[in-house]
């Protein structure tokens, strides 16, 4: 990487994804020459430290972005809407981490390990794909571009920060009732904004944002139509199932594929995933050997196990990934596209 720096914003500084993108800035010691830390009226004033230096978070308005070069958003679709077309306007590129962008036609959805090309055609923003996406394309894409693919039936376990702090506080305050036999009226979750909302606690929420007409919610569309654009495979056959549960951090699916190639052993697919970039094969039954949820947080990588052949489908394979869902699921993965940015030569 470059030694000269750049002028970086991090919009919504103060959130769970907008501390681990500063976290990540810091850890990977990504080259700024200036940090500019943006937020809503509600946290602005805030004080953060980056790499031993104190800094206040201020209200993000268009006139912020004078001079930025990078910016990274993550502070809900309508501020993205409202601010990264003016930090664009200002000569910014835009890392957009919510689902505002994602899929229009002329913004780039970027996983660096699957399709770091596209950045070459993006227009000023570039949109992070959806947590549960991003962890399981990691995995496709090798076995895509070795043995084809044509079937993919997924079923999530997310984590509760994927709403938010809120919703990890509602986890922990429900437990706690629970334990201590206390009433509690559940407000946040499976979503804010609907008209029930449901205990967390002890339970598996089969919901997460809103349904839509054809029976699938919101998030289920997000995986589907993310997968097949991300991969640039309109016809790939993808079907979503995704599970609220009672767990933190860090996001788990149970994945089948039904690959072109026939005679594909489960021991090939180990070896192309363990040998593919930023995939940890963790898988040896004997030892009781498979990705947890418990074991991935703070680690960058996407983690697979339980790879087996269907007892059916030649073809078909199940597998186990979990992924930390506020670091590759979002904020790695944003400061991972910042990084091939500078790697191309495009900022």
């Amino acid at each position: 990487m470059e030694a000269r720096g750049y002028h970086v914003a991090v919009v919504g500084a103060t959130g769970a994804v907008g501390q681990q993108m500063l976290h990540t800035l810091e850890q990977r010691n990504f080259p700024i020459s200036k940090l500019t830390l943006l937020s809503s009226e509600r946290s602005a004033g805030k004080k953060v430290m980056f790499k031993n230096e104190e800094y206040t978070v201020q209200v993000a308005t268009p006139e912020s972005f004078e001079g930025v070069q990078i910016a990274l958003f993550s502070a809900g679709g309508s501020v993205s809407k409202q601010f990264a077309p003016e930090a664009v306007k200002r000569g910014a590129i835009v890392v957009d981490n919510t689902s505002a962008y994602r899929m229009d036609e002329n913004v780039p959805l970027v996983v660096p390990e699957v399709n770091e090309e596209a950045l070459k055609n993006h227009n000023g923003i570039i949109a992070n794909p959806n947590c549960s996406t991003i962890q399981m394309v990691v995995l496709l894409e090798p076995i895509r571009k070795q043995y084809g693919l044509n079937k993919v039936i997924v079923s999530t376990y997310q984590a509760v920060s994927g709403a938010g702090a809120a919703a990890i506080n509602e986890l922990k305050e429900q437990s706690k009732a629970i334990l201590n036999g206390e009433e509690f009226t559940p407000e946040i979750l499976p979503v804010g904004s609907d008209e029930k909302h449901y205990q967390i606690a002890f339970n598996a929420i089969p919901q997460i944002d809103k349904f839509q007409e054809n029976g699938f919610t919101f998030e289920e569309m997000k995986m589907i139509n993310e997968t097949k654009k991300i991969m640039t495979m309109p016809e790939l056959h993808v079907a979503a199932t995704c599970v609220r549960l009672p767990v933190e951090t860090g996001h788990s699916e149970s994945v089948y594929v039904e690959v072109d190639s026939q005679d594909v052993s489960a021991q090939q697919l180990k070896e192309l995933l363990k040998n593919s970039d930023g995939i940890t094969l963790q898988d040896d039954p004997s030892q009781q050997l498979y990705p947890m949820p418990a074991n991935c947080v703070g680690k960058n990588d996407v983690f697979v196990g339980r790879i087996r052949k269907d007892l059916d489908r030649d073809n078909g394979f199940h597998m186990w990934i979990v992924s930390d869902n506020l670091l590759k699921g979002a904020a790695w993965n944003s400061v991972q596209i910042a990084e091939s940015l500078v790697k191309l030569q495009l900022v």
